[in-house]
């Protein structure tokens, strides 16, 4: 059965959500005012949507909505930054369901109120965000950790929101406190895996508290780290030129293929170039053959400090 609650306001991504559907992930709000940001609501989708279960994982975009289905999971509606609505199927697992919701009805909503998602990692140093981008596996998360237990503090993990200053300073704004971590970086870190949840689907990946080690205010964006792998056993690190930087960023920007559907093409160049021509965008290679997150982390902190 799943879990719902009356009128919980929880905060995320700097909004103020209101949801049928209890979120644990997520910080609580005792005061919040007359309004809200985001509503999470559980209803029966209209019966015309229902066709998506002939496309599963198919986003269908209508008008200002997103609609999608997961097999087993539920049907999800997402409409103009303001409203999710999700039809859960019986006995459909609920921390699936809150990864959805957290993760691919949250970008939308970034997206449908032109705040740039990133997919990746955040972290605060010395009063600014960095951001460890790269495809799944690349060691995003893993990278955060290794900052973490040097003292520094998480922002977002999986989807990072920046947004633009009125003078145009890419600013990331903290999702909530806690992190995505495989298995093997929980070993690598000495940690136990029996201390946490994992997560549904993945039995070797773990939803990680941070509570104690999250910054919860938006700091400005000072620079992107595109991570990616290599046989090579050495750490390399290169800056990556501006107009690569767009494709960077075009590539690393979460649930990127709604880009056009939403016809945010041209939003998403102009914010793109606005990052880019205010940051250093830099590739680092990691060796997939060993543990190199605390080396990882002690080159970018000496890279970071190198363009001070």
């Amino acid at each position: 059965m799943l879990e719902t609650e009356k009128k919980v306001i929880y905060k995320a991504f700097g909004f103020k959500i209101l949801s049928d559907i209890f979120l644990p992930e997520l910080p609580q709000m005792n005061e919040y005012g007359d309004t809200v940001d985001v509503e999470i609501k559980v209803d029966d989708l209209p019966q015309s949507d229902f066709k998506l279960v002939d496309t599963p994982y198919k986003h269908v975009v209508k008008e200002h909505r997103v609609m999608f289905y997961i097999p087993d999971v539920a049907f999800f509606s997402v409409q103009e930054g303001k409203e999710i609505t999700v039809s859960p199927v019986n006995e459909a697992d609920e921390g699936l369901l809150r990864l959805y919701i957290l993760g691919t009805c949250m970008g939308v909503v970034l997206m449908q109120r032109r705040i740039f998602p990133l997919h990746g990692s955040a972290v605060a140093i010395d009063g600014k965000a960095y951001a460890f981008i790269g495809d799944s596996g690349a060691g995003k998360s893993t990278l955060a950790s290794a900052f973490l237990n040097k003292g520094y503090q998480l922002l977002s993990d999986d989807v990072i929101a920046v947004s633009l200053s009125s003078d145009n300073t890419p600013i990331v704004t903290p999702s909530y406190p806690q992190q995505k971590l495989w298995e093997n970086s929980l070993t690598n870190f000495g940690m136990e895996t029996s201390q946490y949840q994992s997560i549904y689907g993945r039995e070797t990946k773990y939803s990680i508290p941070v509570s104690s080690k999250y910054f919860s205010d938006p700091l400005p964006l000072a620079g992107v780290f595109e991570l990616t792998t290599t046989e090579n056993e050495i750490i390399e690190i290169h800056q990556i030129e501006k107009l690569e930087s767009l494709q960077t960023l075009f590539c690393h920007t979460y649930r990127n293929f709604l880009i056009p559907r939403l016809e945010l093409m041209e939003w998403h160049f102009s914010t793109s170039t606005s990052i880019i021509n205010t940051i250093d965008v830099y590739q680092l290679h990691r060796p997939v053959s060993k543990f190199s997150a605390p080396q990882l982390a002690s080159l970018i902190l000496t890279t970071i400090n190198k363009g001070e």
